[in-house]
């Protein structure tokens, strides 16, 4: 591995330990194992690179929370047991990214400062929203771009309220249950 991938790892595990607004560049050095002109020469400062972790490390939660839903199992759920299956395991996973949750609620603090981090957070979410609408409903943003728009911004609502309540208040917030349950009577509500 080089400079580069070792950089990035390092500043990874600094958003898990201290946070977005409070690594440094010297807490990623020590980290990685590498020098300060690194940062420079393969991110260009140290702003780019805790986004190129951030991003990294909301990809990879990500990432594990779709095989869920799209690995081996997940195929045999439908609806509302698909529903309360995904919105559990988020649950299940949140403690061991915790660090990583509140870094990402910590660089949303900071994006009125940084235009390149309100970017790359814009284009992460565009993405999730695809993602929503493509696993839950199988809808091709490409194809039905308004629609998984639209289907996409509900679930991404639904993370970041989920996300926020089990930070503030875990104990308190939601089940996978609960969740559906509610999106049971909502829908007999409207119906």
């Amino acid at each position: 591995m080089g400079h580069r991938e070792d950089l990035l790892d390092g500043a990874v595990r600094c958003l898990y330990e201290k946070g977005y607004a409070r690594t440094t560049a010297r807490d990623i050095v020590a980290a990685s194992g590498t020098n300060l002109g690194s940062i420079g020469y393969h991110y260009g400062s140290t702003e780019a690179l805790l986004n190129a972790a951030l991003m990294r490390a909301i990809e990879t939660w990500g990432h594990e929370l779709a095989a869920v839903l799209l690995g081996p199992g997940g195929e045999e759920l439908t609806g509302l047991a698909r529903f309360e299956a995904y919105w559990t395991r988020v649950l299940d996973t949140m403690a061991a990214h915790r660090p990583m949750l509140v870094a990402t609620f910590d660089a949303v603090l900071q994006m009125d400062h940084a235009p390149e981090l309100r970017s790359l957070l814009a284009d992460g979410m565009q993405g999730a929203r695809a993602l929503w609408a493509h696993v839950f409903h199988q809808i091709d943003a490409a194809v039905e771009r308004e629609k998984a728009q639209q289907v996409g911004s509900f679930y991404q609502a639904l993370l970041t309220g989920l996300i926020a309540q089990w930070l503030i208040d875990p104990a308190n917030a939601p089940s996978g249950r609960d969740l559906t349950e509610a999106l049971r009577a909502i829908a007999a509500e409207l119906a």
